[in-house]
């Protein structure tokens, strides 16, 4: 398990530094509405090619962890899965299709519509949820890092230009569709369909309610860009992509250890253990609180500086929005916890679908109320109340069903030592109007001052260092 968590670790640092080092360039060569017309093209293939997926990256993981052991059963579920998903793939594709040719909205750009709809016809070639359920964290990693490098180095060699946004969407597509193709042949061609029998039937009441729970949990991916396309337009499109993809950044790190947990918590569920789940689910939470507060502290007060050097000055009015949206990995974090990591692997799955659907119907109404008028702004704002609302659903349905303790004063030692951030950002602006000193030596001040104060002032032994993940994993898998 420890090495699956390192590997898992190194995907989160792999989809951190590929957007680091690949937006800030295409940001610059294309400009706010270069990126927000690409962007709204790709998340409205993408919003098929979710809705294609039937809820089973997360199913999947569930099924296969469950039964990880009966090489046959594996290879039975992973067929019948697949052959659901390819025909929800055919079915998505046609009505993305006939969308893009008969709505006036996507005329002007309707070839590089249909070019993103390999996204939405290729979408059932996903097959990380199944390596997630042999918890072969390996291959994953590795595979994405291959595809990754690939495409930076593709787009540092077609997209040269502000009118090179075909190109910047097929770097954009080969992204996602170069691991995906490669990994579903490799499944596919070791596991022979005349040879298992397909569970259609089976698989399609649980399907149904994760499928729900994903549509709706949409908003926080798709459905914010997407509505903000349609209610104002490219340009407030790319100023919100700006915003909200740094933060996204820090999700991968925020959601790494329950990514890992949820094969064990599944089992662990299934096998009534809950004090095991007890103790897995403390070491998440102080994980999840000691990275989540710090996060949302310094992407607020370094915000300026964050944008400057990211997207460039160009993004200006992207500030403002990430500073409004800068508690998100706060809120994801433990909506992530709340739902992925105890109600999913308890089978609680209608719980998930309800809250979720919920915050759908939130997200709408405020996007409608505030987007036409307020822009990105508007759209920071809905997303933010959204996720704050769909977070405490979760926690009460958790509470309502079990009753975990939580480690609440960690949260609220952890508020206070990032408080001291505030003088700290504030000094080092004083000293200096670069960019790049102010954010690294705020960054090293801020984190020694935020280990310090846990260290010596309350006492608190639970780090995020390489022995102490060690140790919690260790402690895990026992």
């Amino acid at each position: 398990m420890k090495k699956n968590f390192l590997f898992n670790l190194l995907l989160s640092i792999s989809n951190i530094l590929f957007p680091i080092i690949s937006f800030p360039y295409a940001a610059r060569v294309l400009g706010p509405a270069g990126i927000g017309q690409v962007q709204f093209i790709f998340s409205y293939a993408q919003y098929f090619a979710l809705f294609a997926a039937l809820g089973i990256p997360i199913y999947g993981v569930k099924e296969i962890a469950k039964y990880h052991q009966d090489e046959h059963k594996t290879k039975s579920i992973f067929l019948s899965l697949s052959s659901l998903f390819f025909i929800a793939s055919v079915i998505a594709t046609l009505l993305y299709v006939l969308s893009v040719l008969y709505i006036p909205y996507f005329s002007a750009d309707r070839s590089m519509y249909l070019m993103a709809g390999a996204l939405v016809l290729l979408s059932f070639t996903y097959t990380d949820w199944y390596y997630a359920g042999k918890a072969d964290f390996k291959t994953i990693a590795l595979r994405s890092i291959v595809v990754k490098a690939m495409a930076l180095l593709f787009l540092y060699l077609w997209v040269k230009t502000p009118n090179d946004l075909y190109q910047y969407l097929v770097v954009l597509i080969f992204t996602i569709l170069g691991n995906q193709v490669y990994s579903f042949l490799v499944i596919y061609l070791k596991h022979q369909a005349h040879s298992y029998e397909l569970e259609f039937k089976k698989h399609l009441k649980p399907l149904l309610y994760i499928f729900g729970a994903t549509a709706a949990s949409s908003i926080y991916t798709l459905w914010d860009t997407i509505l903000l396309g349609f209610l104002a337009n490219p340009i407030a499109v790319g100023f919100y992509t700006a915003s909200i993809k740094f933060i996204k950044l820090l999700l991968p790190f925020v959601t790494s250890v329950g990514t890992v947990f949820i094969p064990v918590l599944s089992q662990k569920f299934a096998e009534n253990k809950i004090e095991e789940i007890k103790k897995i689910l403390i070491h998440s939470f102080y994980f999840l609180v000691l990275l989540t507060v710090p996060m949302a502290f310094g992407t607020y007060l370094l915000a300026p500086e964050i944008m400057n050097i990211f997207s460039g000055v160009a993004f200006n009015k992207s500030i403002l929005p990430m500073q409004i949206m800068s508690v998100l990995p706060l809120l994801i974090g433990f909506g992530h916890f709340f739902a992925f990591q105890i109600l999913i692997p308890a089978e609680k799955n209608k719980e998930v679908f309800i809250a979720m659907l919920v915050g759908l119907v939130i997200s709408a109404f405020l996007n409608f109320m505030l987007a036409p008028y307020y822009q990105e702004k508007g759209a920071a704002i809905a997303t933010i109340i959204t996720e704050l609302s769909v977070s405490l659903i979760y926690l009460y349905y958790t509470n309502k069903v079990y009753q975990f303790k939580y480690p609440w004063v960690f949260f609220g030692q952890s508020i206070l030592a990032a408080c001291t951030f505030i003088p700290i950002v504030f000094g080092v602006r004083m000293l200096s109007n670069n960019t790049f000193f102010i954010c690294l030596i705020a960054v090293i001040a801020c984190s020694l001052i935020y280990i310090l104060l846990h260290l010596y002032l309350f006492s608190n032994k639970f780090l995020l260092s390489y022995l102490q993940i060690k140790k919690i994993v260790a402690d895990v898998s026992k």
